[in-house]
């Protein structure tokens, strides 16, 4: 039992339970039990903060089914390790040998030292943003829906947020307010702080101390703190620019709009396709540029050690970076004068090719089940099931069962990782010490 198998199989355990809960009569409102390919999908899109659904969630799910839908994106997007390790913590157990090296692995560590003080920070962290959340969201839907309803839409859509699941009680997600700043700067924020990774909101969070308490301390950014914030910071910038141009003149999604909500949605369409999932506009009448775009967008994702998925901000960098080695004639792969390792190199190609590889097999295997859907809404409906990001054309529910099925497995690959997923299956690499003569080889 290696430590990507226990990884792997942690998945799908909760998946199980929560098939199992969302199939109970009590998490219907018809009273009734609950389709198990319904319950399955909604399960696993869940655990894995994707946001997909094939049913209302606010309708046809009862409040203890969406207690549960939320209980799994919970952990979905904490991590199972990370939910596992809080757990012991609150046991009073302390960590074996064996625990703190799948804690090390799971967040992607240099070393095994202070594992506890990590997940403190992690639990710590998760509670001030959602809650910060839950009280900005109170005011714009208590008055809509009252301090019941409103105060749990208020929960329901912060954790959401923050995990970057996408799972919204409303019917048309958050179209009704798309011209609230309010509404749109908090679940920004939180999707963005959410999918940005804890080690750079540690490290903002250190760097803002030293500020207000004028400690002459000169704090260094690490180079995933550089690269996450200014890759994500370039994307969402681009992007929104992207989507106000290409959809201005769409009467459908930003045509009909006045300027300040044009501006509005076209931030949230660009915040939201990094695996959040929610939408404030209607995606299936978007043009098949935007759609192009979205995809892109979803495809690339949020940055390690959040909650978002995709091939990650940094994948991106690297992989860029080494593009513009070769048209400089380098032999050197730089980021912010910093050289980096072959060993990363080969880890991003590898995640490039394995993640197209899984969007590809997808794409190919719906369209013999389902031939006769539109080919941009099934590529896009595969690239947002594997990011994690839940946004869809509105084919979900119409999809066959193999399709289901098939979604179900991208979405759990996105959520756990093409290269950990395939370690689990293969067995971890051993090192081998036969070192073979080089030779060239012509390439592109």
């Amino acid at each position: 039992m290696t430590v990507s198998r226990t990884v792997c199989l942690g998945f799908l355990a909760v998946i199980t339970v929560g098939t199992i809960l969302l199939m109970m009569p009590f998490s219907t409102t018809t009273g009734t039990w609950n389709d198990p390919i319904v319950a399955l999908f909604t399960a696993t899109s869940a655990v894995c903060v994707t946001g997909l659904a094939v049913v209302d969630t606010g309708t046809d799910f009862s409040f203890w089914g969406q207690l549960c839908i939320l209980l799994l994106a919970q952990i979905g997007g904490l991590g199972y390790m990370t939910t596992t390790t809080f757990l012991i913590l609150l046991v009073g157990r302390k960590f074996n040998l064996r625990q703190k090296i799948a804690i090390q692995q799971a967040l992607d560590r240099p070393g095994m030292h202070g594992s506890t003080q990590v997940i403190q920070s992690i639990i710590a962290t998760t509670m001030v943003f959602e809650l910060t959340g839950i009280f900005l969201l109170i005011p714009a839907f208590v008055p809509d829906y009252g301090w019941n309803q409103g105060i749990w839409l208020a929960i329901f859509h912060s954790i959401s947020a923050w995990n970057n699941a996408g799972f919204s009680l409303f019917s048309d997600s958050l179209v009704a307010y798309q011209s609230s700043l309010l509404v749109v700067f908090t679940i920004t924020m939180l999707i963005i702080f959410g999918g940005i990774g804890y080690q750079v909101i540690l490290e903002m969070y250190l760097w803002l101390r030293d500020r207000l308490l004028k400690k002459n301390t000169n704090l260094l950014f690490s180079l995933d703190f550089k690269v996450a914030c200014s890759t994500t910071l370039i994307l969402l910038f681009m992007g929104a620019i992207a989507f106000f141009v290409i959809d201005i003149k769409n009467q459908e999604t930003f045509g009909s709009m006045n300027l300040n909500t044009q501006l509005l949605a076209a931030w949230f369409q660009s915040v939201t396709t990094r695996t959040a999932g929610f939408n404030s506009i209607d995606i299936s009448k978007m043009t098949p540029a935007g759609l192009f775009i979205t995809i892109a967008l979803m495809f690339v994702g949020a940055s390690p050690g959040g909650t978002g998925g995709g091939i990650k901000t940094t994948t991106l960098r690297v992989l860029t970076s080494c593009t513009k080695a070769i048209l400089q004639g380098k032999e050197e792969v730089l980021l912010y004068e910093r050289k980096i390792a072959i060993s990363l190199i080969l880890k991003a190609v590898a995640v490039l090719v394995g993640s197209v590889a899984m969007v590809l097999l997808s794409t190919i295997l719906i369209s013999l089940t389902d031939p006769t859907l539109n080919f941009i809404q099934l590529l896009f409906e595969v690239v947002s099931a594997f990011a994690t990001v839940g946004l869809s054309t509105g084919i979900t529910s119409s999809i066959s069962v193999a399709a289901k099925l098939i979604l179900i497995v991208t979405m759990y690959a996105g959520r756990v990782g093409v290269l950990l997923l395939m370690a689990a299956v293969l067995g971890d690499p051993r090192p081998s010490r036969i070192h073979y003569p080089e030779e060239n080889l012509l390439v592109g």
